[in-house]
């Protein structure tokens, strides 16, 4: 209870109050509060009231200070918090007149600003709402009142809540989000910065006796946990179990159907084995749940369970629904080993709290489905019906009967299946496939020679798009462009340009997500293109962001993080996305990447979903209810992923992922994954799936540590530190930055190393470079700028060690990927408009160059080599083929100077990005283009060839790397790094790489080479670049002379070796 709200119905009047009203609301007499609310009845006044609210008096003011009625009138705002009044009549009102609410099929929001400034202000919606919401464009205010700013959203008859935020850009009206319960009104009154709203009263219910809110867990079969401040409300605590739901409130009574079990209070709180897998609710009271078997468990389980307590006068004060997955997954163990999907001639769902479950099966998606029965296994939660081989083909759905938080009430939903392995158009059905069915397989499939597995240290990675890899190749038949089928094409320009890499020494292609994803229709007939000739604006409009923002939701491209379906491959990326014709075009990619000389690496985002609760595109959430996401602790699905995040630390969430990685590597023969937002899964699970998947499948992820799992709260997370030791790679965002400058957000013009900082680099820089060119080694010991020894892990990042990794393979070196700017353009903010062309080209080369003559793994975002470019687009995740084509014509361009880059995550930086673009100077010409890539390709043959650039173990790295002019008196600016070959390498003892980022020449002395007789590394003996074949080393001093802004090689020929 937080305010009085008085009615009225004009707006001309003041309402003055006294009494238990907050300090903040007292006004003079005859001062007041106005009028300013306005619904449906007229308009309303609202008081703040003090803490524990009893009395409050009050008068209705005319303008001239004249009452509207002579005595004073008093109301009890903890009984009556809400009023009627009319003009002249004493009487006080406390039922709302009959009146019309928002239309059906839409809530509202009122938001009210003290300055009266909505400028930029928009509501960022989900939950109950169609599609989902893009934080980057708001909805804007539908119009305004007297109150202020007014959202009508549209919402979904089935929703029972609508969860929104207000914000400016990334200013948060509030910092966490707010929900309507859409079951007790559709229209809401909030003001900035109040979490409680003027109205509906919320005060009297609060989360404390919301039972739409979750904020009991069921841990498992023996014990609930309550947070404590819930528990202090009440004396005792019951289960209340109602099957059939419809389990409410009715003042201090549980009205509906239900039954009622005790729940004693366990003194010293929940047990040490329960604290250790739940360590986030290690302070929430334990209560004893009473023993009750497997099956009458599960019974109340498939049905609505509430937590209801009273204080010592019977008064219901405090009511919560349950969280499930705890005692879940311990009633259902035996679950993680049943047979799920189709398995032989049974199709089998995991739905332990469903209370019926059917198979809708069906020739086409537009069929009347014959319903098939199944069969429920009390020991696994498992429902299984008997397929017959004539059916493969047919398309089903699960018909599932379940009580559902989100809607508060049973519902029955036709539901794909989370185990799908293809599907229909836009994955409305599954279909049932056998995946060793030969009319699914290439030739060759069963006996296909895969390119020889790689240590991780000698990986070198591409990161592509499918779409975006193909869509503008004019050598690509226009049906097989942004599809599996452009990489079978063999004279395509992308493909030997691939071929022209992996010869060089690329080992391994990244697939940006090529699982069914939820953003994209399938068909291209129903994909929108913009509709105008964008090729006819000028290079800094911002027409063509403009033209490409009004269809961005429905074209047809995506960086695909909206996972719909986590196992079948994407629809729109195959050439017929009906049925199972995406299967075999998926294996031929593969196929055809294979016989190239690249092994695939799959980015797989098992960390979110699309969707929960019952909104389009939701999967897991409509089979069970509450399970596969992971909740806060009011019984909310966590965002901190941006979406719905999942839940990997519950049984069959982490099956779900080890199950469908198994089959991506067994079935489509895929030789890695790259984990999107690693750190949100648990340690445990990246490392089951480690073991089942075996040694030569490489695994890599962002081991970011972020949101509601951060610091390990819910379980040892998958992040940089943890991952130590394991041998799964994580990205180095501490070499990224070292090189590039500043950080993944913020102001895109600091530079780094190899952007423009040159002899202005600080030596701090250097010393964090070289725990980067050691493979982020923790151990890895040398002497940094401060003349004194340490090891990586010494070496500071922001509060964190450089060092982190345990053996280089656990290193993925970077400079740029999808996300933020690609490195041109990066470059592009941060150096001189005049630099000149071939000096942008030779720096972004240094960039690369210090990934991949580094330790560890190389991963570039491919198009890197070749000075691709975006327009300057920071997040092109939604930005068309426009601005993330490939250009393959080095004669058209490398894409800069596409136009303004799009507005929703880019705004910021168009003032910096204008005169870019409008410079031609800035678009390469063909030859630097050519002599770009032409040089990377002389670093990918020089780690190919030179077995110390690749050293497996930390022990080989501290043996055999070192940095001779460490201290403070090295030059800033230049980096020699020496490795010695002996023993290791047959041509050659000693290697030596100068990164020289100053834009003059250098000589650097370095006297422990003296007398080692270097020259030129082979591969730039003839160099494309010709200023590389000037550099010099001279034994009798052991000096090297190094032309500005490159990366030489030198190496020392082991006497007699060829």
């Amino acid at each position: 209870m937080n305010w009085l709200v008085v009615h009225f119905p004009s707006a001309d009047r003041l309402l003055y109050a006294w009494g238990d009203i907050d300090e903040s609301a007292k006004t003079p007499f005859p001062g007041g509060h106005p009028f300013a609310g306005q619904d449906a009845d007229g308009h309303f006044a609202w008081v703040r009231l003090a803490e524990g609210a009893r009395t409050v008096g009050f008068l209705v003011i005319h303008p001239d200070g004249s009452k509207d009625v002579a005595e004073d009138r008093f109301v009890d705002p903890s009984v009556t918090p809400e009023i009627w009044l009319q003009p002249g009549d004493p009487t006080v009102s406390t039922v709302a007149p009959p009146a019309a609410g928002p239309a059906d099929g839409f809530a509202v929001i009122h938001y009210r600003r003290p300055d009266g400034d909505y400028s930029g202000w928009g509501l960022h919606a989900w939950e109950g709402t169609f599609g989902k919401p893009r934080w980057g464009t708001p909805t804007a205010p539908d119009s305004a009142d007297s109150f202020g700013a007014v959202f009508r959203v549209p919402v979904r008859p089935d929703a029972a809540g609508l969860r929104y935020v207000l914000h400016r850009g990334d200013e948060k009206d509030l910092p966490g989000d707010q929900r309507l319960d859409l079951t007790l009104s559709r229209e809401v009154w909030v003001l900035a910065g109040e979490a409680a709203p003027v109205r509906p009263d919320l005060g009297s219910l609060g989360p404390e006796l919301d039972p739409a809110r979750s904020l009991a867990v069921f841990v498992d079969r023996t014990t609930i946990a309550l947070p404590g401040g819930f528990a202090d409300r009440a004396d005792g605590f019951t289960l209340a179990a109602a099957a059939g739901g419809g389990l409410r409130r009715d003042g201090d009574e549980l009205a509906g159907e239900h039954t009622i079990l005790p729940l004693t209070p366990r003194p010293g709180g929940l047990f040490q084995a329960q604290s250790r897998r739940f360590p986030h609710l290690r302070a929430y009271r334990a209560y004893a749940v009473p023993e009750l078997g497997d099956n009458a468990l599960g019974y109340l389980l498939r049905g609505q369970l509430l937590v209801a307590g009273r204080d010592d006068r019977g008064r219901i004060v405090a009511l919560t629904a349950v969280q499930l997955p705890g005692v879940l997954d311990d009633l259902y163990a035996d679950a993680v080993d049943a047979p799920l999907g189709l398995t032989g001639e049974t199709l089998s769902v995991w739905a332990p709290t469903a209370r019926t479950v059917a198979l809708e099966l069906a020739k086409t998606p537009d069929s009347e489905p014959k319903i098939v029965p199944m069969d429920r296994d009390a020991a696994t939660g498992v429902w299984s019906a008997a397929i017959k081989r004539k059916w493969l083909g047919r398309y089903y759905r699960y018909r599932v009967e379940v009580w559902h938080p989100a809607a508060q009430r049973i519902v029955t939903t036709a539901v794909t299946d989370p185990y799908s392995l293809s599907l229909s158009v836009d994955s409305t059905h599954s279909q049932l496939v056998d995946l060793d069915d030969p009319a699914l397989k290439p030739p060759g499939w069963d006996t296909l020679a895969k390119p020889p597995a790689v240590a991780p240290a000698r990986m070198q990675i591409a990161e592509l798009h499918v779409r975006d890899f193909s869509i503008a190749d004019e050598t690509v038949p226009a049906a097989h462009r942004g599809t599996f089928l452009a990489f079978a094409d063999e004279d395509s320009a992308g493909l030997r340009h691939l071929r022209m890499l992996a010869d060089a020494g690329l080992t391994h292609v990244h697939l940006l997500p090529a699982f069914d994803f939820a953003t994209v229709p399938d068909r291209r007939a129903d994909q929108a293109t913009p509709l105008c000739d964008l090729a006819s604006f000028p290079p800094d409009s911002p027409e063509q962001q403009r033209a490409v923002t009004a269809v961005a939701d429905a074209d047809g491209f995506n960086w695909g993080y909206d996972p719909l379906h986590y196992t079948a491959p994407e629809g729109s990326y195959a050439s017929e996305p009906a049925g199972s014709s995406r299967i075999l075009e998926f294996r031929r990619m593969v196929a055809a990447l294979n016989a190239a000389g690249l092994r695939v690496v799959m980015d797989v985002v098992y960390n979110h979903t699309m969707a929960d609760g019952l909104a389009p595109f939701s999967v897991l959430d409509r089979v069970v209810p509450g399970y596969y996401h992971r909740l806060l602790d009011d019984g909310t699905v966590a965002e901190s992923t941006c979406c719905s995040n999942t839940a990997p630390e519950h049984a069959m969430m982490g099956r779900l992922v080890v199950d469908s990685l198994r089959t991506w590597a067994v079935e489509h023969k895929v030789d890695g994954f790259r984990f999107d937002l690693m750190g949100h899964h648990p340690r445990a699970n990246i490392l089951a799936a480690q073991r089942a998947l075996g040694p030569e499948i490489y695994l890599y992820g962002e081991g970011w540590n972020f949101g509601e799992v951060a610091y390990d709260a819910r379980f040892a997370q998958a992040t940089q530190v943890n991952m130590a030791g394991t041998g799964v790679g994580t990205f180095d965002d501490r070499m990224r930055d070292a090189i590039r400058g500043g950080g993944a957000h913020g102001d895109p013009s600091v530079r780094g190393y190899a952007t423009g900082l040159g002899p202005a680099v600080s030596l701090s820089v250097h010393d964090r470079l070289k725990v980067g060119l050691s493979g982020a080694l923790a151990t890895y010991r040398f002497t940094t700028h401060t003349g004194v020894e340490h090891s990586g892990a010494q070496i500071d990042y922001n509060g964190s060690p450089s060092g982190y990794t345990a053996a280089p393979g656990e290193c993925v070196s970077y400079v740029d990927a999808h996300d933020n700017e690609i490195l041109y353009d990066a470059l592009a903010f941060k150096l001189p408009r005049d630099l000149p062309m071939i000096d942008r080209a030779r720096l972004q080369v240094l960039a690369l160059a210090l990934v991949v003559l580094g330790q560890g793994v190389s991963f570039f975002a491919l198009g890197s080599e070749r000075l691709r470019s975006k327009s300057l687009d920071r997040n092109s995740y939604n930005s068309g083929d426009w601005f993330n084509q490939i250009v393959w014509d080095t004669g058209a361009g490398n894409g800069f100077g596409r136009g303004l880059p799009p507005l929703p995550d880019n705004a910021d930086n168009w003032p910096h990005a204008r005169p870019l673009l409008a410079d031609p100077g800035l678009v390469p010409p063909a030859e630097i283009i050519d002599l770009t890539t032409a040089r990377f390709a002389e670093l990918l043959r020089i780690h190919r060839s030179t077995p110390v650039f690749g050293l497996p173990t930390a022990e080989e790295v501290q043996r055999r790397l070192t940095f001779p002019l460490g201290g403070p008196a090295e030059t800033p600016g230049v980096i020699v790094m020496c490795l010695d070959g002996t023993g290791l390498d047959p041509r050659w003892s000693t290697v030596v790489t100068v990164f020289n980022a100053r834009e003059d020449t250098v000589a650097q002395v370095v006297p422990a080479l003296a007398g080692v007789p270097l020259t030129l590394h082979p591969e730039l003996a003839g160099s494309a670049d010709p200023v590389i074949r000037t550099a010099t080393a001279d034994p009798a001093t052991g000096t090297l002379t190094v032309p500005p802004r490159s990366v030489t090689v030198f190496v020392a020929v082991i006497a007699g070796a060829g």
